[in-house]
């Protein structure tokens, strides 16, 4: 991981203004210079899969930390890491196999923190595809986003369960899973998230089958993480460190209180679907928060390790030998003081 030391030393002698204390956390002041500006770019339009986030901008925690954040979601999905790495904006909200990939063609990025910390990618169907277990995928059509690794994803999970990749066709639909299955396209997609578009299709009365990856042969992983530009981790570990500790405090309110603290994501996006938004947090919310003896937002080296093994098996990667610099626990509220 991304050493850090001279700034933690530093940081350990600042003073600040709020404390932040969750499972696994030590007591810890958060550095503040007020005002201070922070631009953060989601990876896709504002939904449930940020309520952290807007729960701690509504609840103004970032405020308290000294931060001015702004948030901007992304014309392209895959602008945000770009911009991270070009150092157009601070931080930004990417997928762990996004980051590996980056990396492997140079970029100097690193993931700071978990924001969802299991898989949401699945395999999601309908009753009439008669698909229960991947062994029913033979013969059928398999619709994805046209993303390298969900190919690989798929051919992982075929093989596990003993069925040849060459009896199931795989279809681009772009970023329209859902309707490619609801019109019958395909049979079932893979790259739709259980959570959010499995919790849709629940809400229509549509009874969805739905697969996780993880449960099916593709090795675990932090689906959402929060990305920092390497080079500026030391210029602005002080900045990103409040940040994050400043998300806690705001995922604490989704904890408790999930359908208040949601308002502040609502307000900030009135085109969504409020029943499908609060639905959507109470499926994800064990996931937003932290293990058990973690600190919010700890990334597991071990997983890291073999997800990036599992992408350099698949040629998903080829340039770096592991995930060595690719993440880093040492910003985290309460890591390192």
């Amino acid at each position: 991981m991304t050493r850090l030391r001279p700034l933690l030393a530093c940081l350990s002698t600042l003073a600040c203004l709020g404390a932040v204390v969750g499972c696994g956390e030590k007591e810890e002041r958060l550095g503040s210079r007020a005002g201070s500006e922070l631009t953060l770019m989601l990876d896709f339009f504002p939904n449930a899969d940020h309520a952290g986030i807007y729960a701690a901008q509504a609840g103004k925690h970032f405020a308290d930390a000294g931060l001015d954040v702004e948030i901007r979601a992304p014309s392209d999905p895959a602008a945000p890491i770009k911009q991270v790495a070009a150092g157009r904006v601070d931080l930004a909200v990417s997928y762990t196999p996004e980051v590996l990939r980056a990396r492997d063609k140079g970029l100097s990025v690193v993931a700071v923190a978990a924001l969802v910390r299991e898989p949401l990618a699945s395999i999601i169907s309908l009753p009439s595809a008669n698909i229960r277990s991947p062994r029913d995928l033979k013969g059928k059509t398999v619709g994805t986003a046209g993303i390298d690794y969900q190919s690989a994803y798929l051919r992982e999970i075929l093989l596990e369960a003993g069925v040849d990749p060459d009896t199931v066709q795989e279809r681009n639909v772009g970023f329209g899973l859902s309707p490619a299955l609801l019109s019958k396209r395909v049979d079932a997609t893979l790259g739709g998230f259980w959570n959010y578009e499995g919790t849709d299709l629940r809400l229509k009365g549509r009874d969805p089958r739905i697969i996780r990856v993880d449960d099916a042969g593709v090795p675990s992983y932090d689906e959402l993480v929060l990305v920092a530009n390497e080079d500026a981790l030391e210029r602005d570990g002080q900045r990103i460190r409040a940040f994050i500790g400043a998300l806690a405090r705001g995922t604490e309110d989704l904890e408790k209180d999930p359908d208040r603290a949601i308002e502040g994501l609502l307000d900030a996006n009135p085109d969504l679907d409020a029943e499908l938004q609060r639905a959507v947090v109470k499926e994800t919310l064990a996931l937003f928060l932290p293990r058990r003896g973690r600190a919010f937002g700890y990334q597991e080296p071990k997983r890291w390790q073999e997800f990036a093994a599992w992408m350099r098996e698949n040629r998903l990667i080829t340039e770096i030998p592991d995930a060595t610099g690719a993440f880093s626990n040492d910003l985290l509220p309460g890591a390192g003081l």
